[in-house]
């Protein structure tokens, strides 16, 4: 059973949100909330909340302040942030505060489902346009495809490449240091190493040939 929490102020959208992820997964408990005083309220109830979807513009306390109060009292259960604001900045700060994703309210009900799915499989979910913005970066993409990498795993192979710590990518990613080790373990077993450093080798190489 997956039971979650939406914390969003209009009852409309709340409502329709509690209905539609009903079809997430076969068992489902929707919980609502229309401010962060009665999210805070029923995260004290219950003890088993799965995943908080969570919508920036609230009465009162922000969704982003409020987030920031999540990640210090319930720091293992993964927020994913629901708004109308999804510049970069916004996005980047959210995921910064500790947000394990962030899906604009513009999305159709299929990219969302897809990526609170992604989230409760242990990644982090960035929208469409800040993934394609990162596609052009020249990042290692051909890594991916070879060695069957998650989204979450090459965001994780790509700042070790950049001589990045496990607690520095964790600060980066807004996750866990344990969710960091955990995809750097399946990232050495998927391209049969034992060490970054020859994980970092492998990406380079296989870029090379790629340029």
């Amino acid at each position: 059973m997956i039971k979650i929490l939406v914390i969003e102020d209009h009852a409309l959208v709340r409502e329709g949100l509690l209905q539609t992820l009903q079809g997430l997964e076969e068992d489902v408990v929707t919980l609502g909330a229309a401010d962060a005083d009665a999210g805070l309220e029923i995260l004290t109830t219950y003890d088993d909340i799965d995943l908080i979807l969570l919508d920036l513009m609230l009465p009162g306390t922000s969704g982003m302040a409020l987030l920031g109060v999540l990640r210090k009292r319930y720091p293992t259960i993964p927020v994913v942030i629901l708004s109308a604001l999804d510049d970069t900045e916004t996005v980047m700060r959210g995921l910064r505060q500790g947000a394990s994703g962030f899906v604009p309210k513009s999305s159709s009900t299929e990219a969302m489902m897809a990526a609170l799915r992604e989230v409760l499989a242990g990644e982090v979910y960035l929208p469409p346009k800040l993934r394609e913005a990162s596609s052009r970066s020249g990042r290692p993409r051909g890594v991916a495809e070879r060695y069957g990498l998650t989204q979450g795993q090459m965001r994780v192979l790509e700042l070790l490449t950049e001589g990045k710590t496990n607690r520095q990518i964790a600060d980066l990613l807004g996750v866990t240091e344990g969710t960091v080790k955990i995809h750097v373990s399946a990232i050495f077993k998927a391209m049969n190493v034992s060490n970054r450093s020859q994980a970092l080798l492998l990406a380079s190489k296989h870029r090379a040939t790629r340029v």
